[in-house]
């Protein structure tokens, strides 16, 4: 043997041995037969309320004290040391528990009601509270993680340590995408004006599901996607010879070795080849009119803000993007939070609710599930000195708050509730698992039978958790 046969692996072995499926399979694709969308067979398992999600992930962790979970007897509380009774001896961070004191922080800023519904906002969310009536604000999240990085993780992947599959790449693996030139998962990082944490391409990584439903990072500038476009003096008719050529070779050792990677590999290089036509016109702004721009705020004129990237989620929406996920740092205010949540809202608030409604004018918010939410919340008390102005919160994952629209959930309804404190649940908890068996109810799969067969395990999303919130659905 050579040595490229002593490396194959027992699953080679077998599908050297097999009826060549595999081998018809990949011979399609050099055909121009494997072009369509994707997916498992028998999905979606029944029929979805949604198509695609829009997941506006705000990293770091925004207060629902300060902006959703109203609580007006703690103005009474302020300073007074946060009760035993209340905190009952639940874990704490590194950061806050030396703290001899944990003086109550109520939130400086107005709440007001808003819409039909009567949902309470805070003054710091002037524009989301016009799209009240469309939201669903669940208000009794908890998860399992006190620390920023397993938080997020668990949130992506259902499981705190880093190997497993994000949300996105299960979905693109259960559904595929709608529109061959564009890939089923995109992702999106933008930056804000607080504290930041540190957000591995991970957190959009295809764990073990093959690399092709790994989600696409869009970057700002001249080229999107890194190496789309062709080097200087190589044009699009010397790329499409030399990947016939790299086809040919990678089916012969495809035939050789069955390795699914292979036909990923080769499935990359042409969906890479397809995105140099259409990643350009996607990300072209400039045919919008001005009233786009006005809708989503001034920031939205300028690539890589969080406002761009919610015109550019709206335009992979409309293409048929299946998951489409937006990181928006800088939510990490354990100091200064009054002058960095203002900062963090002026960005975020208006291209939010600009999302909510561009969507539903165009018909696209009942068929498109919209997410917004954090991988915690903030503490009741301060994390350090208090003052009548300034306060800063410590990490909370006992309750906070999260919203969800469109897709088939019920607009105008506020979900649970917490305690005064804002620092326990009191009715209709929802853990993560819960979560992510929601969104997938909406797009019309069961969480317990998307699975994947790994080191002799069937593997979800959900792992062994997770049930569908009902009463969130229309």
């Amino acid at each position: 043997m050579d040595e490229h046969k002593l490396l194959m692996t027992r699953r080679h072995f077998f599908g050297v041995g097999s009826t060549g499926i595999g081998t018809a399979a990949l011979a399609s694709i050099f055909a121009g037969e494997a072009r369509a969308s994707g997916g498992l067979p028998g999905l979606p398992h029944f029929p979805p309320t949604a198509k695609r999600v829009i997941y506006l992930f705000q990293h770091g962790a925004p207060s629902q004290l300060d902006l959703f979970d109203y609580k007006p007897k703690l103005q009474t509380q302020r300073g007074n040391d946060l009760p035993d009774s209340i905190r009952m001896g639940q874990r704490l961070t590194g950061m806050t528990a030396y703290q001899a004191k944990f003086p109550t922080a109520p939130s400086i800023f107005k709440f007001a009601q808003h819409g039909q519904s009567g949902t309470w906002l805070s003054e710091l969310l002037p524009h989301t509270a016009q799209v009240a009536d469309e939201l669903c604000i669940v208000k009794s999240l908890q998860t399992e993680a006190i620390n920023h990085d397993p938080a997020v993780t668990f949130f992506q992947t259902g499981f705190q340590i880093a190997g497993r599959p994000s949300m996105g790449a299960w979905i693109a693996y259960g559904l595929g995408s709608e529109y061959e030139d564009l890939p089923a998962f995109v992702v999106m990082v933008s930056q804000g004006v607080g504290n930041t944490q540190a957000l591995a391409d991970r957190e959009w990584g295809s764990g073990f599901l093959p690399t092709k439903y790994q989600g696409v990072k869009f970057r700002s500038g001249a080229d999107p996607v890194l190496y789309l476009s062709n080097p200087p003096g190589y044009d699009g008719t010397a790329r499409r010879r030399f990947l016939d050529d790299l086809a040919k070779l990678n089916q012969i050792t495809y035939q050789d070795f069955q390795d699914p990677e292979i036909s990923t590999r080769i499935a990359q290089y042409e969906m890479a080849f397809r995105m140099q036509s259409s990643v350009p016109e996607l990300t072209d702004l400039s045919k919008e009119p001005p009233e786009t721009f006005e809708m989503y705020g001034p920031d939205s004129r300028q690539p890589g803000t969080y406002a761009a990237n919610c015109i550019l989620a709206r335009r992979l929406a409309e293409r048929g993007v299946r998951f489409i996920q937006l990181f928006h740092r800088g939510w990490d205010q354990h100091n200064n939070l009054p002058k960095e949540i203002r900062g963090q809202c002026l960005q975020t608030d208006q291209p939010s609710a600009a999302l909510i409604q561009d969507l539903k004018q165009r018909g696209l918010l009942k068929d498109t599930l919209v997410v917004w939410g954090g991988e915690f919340g903030r503490t009741v008390y301060s994390q350090g000195a208090l003052t009548e102005t300034n306060y800063g919160r410590d990490h909370h994952p006992r309750c906070f708050t999260m919203w969800m629209a469109g897709g088939g959930i019920k607009g105008g309804l506020t979900y649970g509730e917490t305690d005064d404190f804002s620092y326990n649940i009191v009715k209709d908890p929802v853990d993560v698992y819960d979560l992510n068996a929601t969104i997938l109810h909406c797009l019309g799969v069961d969480h317990t039978k998307l699975t994947y067969k790994f080191q002799g395990r069937h593997f979800r999303l959900t792992d062994v958790h997770g049930n569908v919130v009902r009463p969130l659905l229309i």
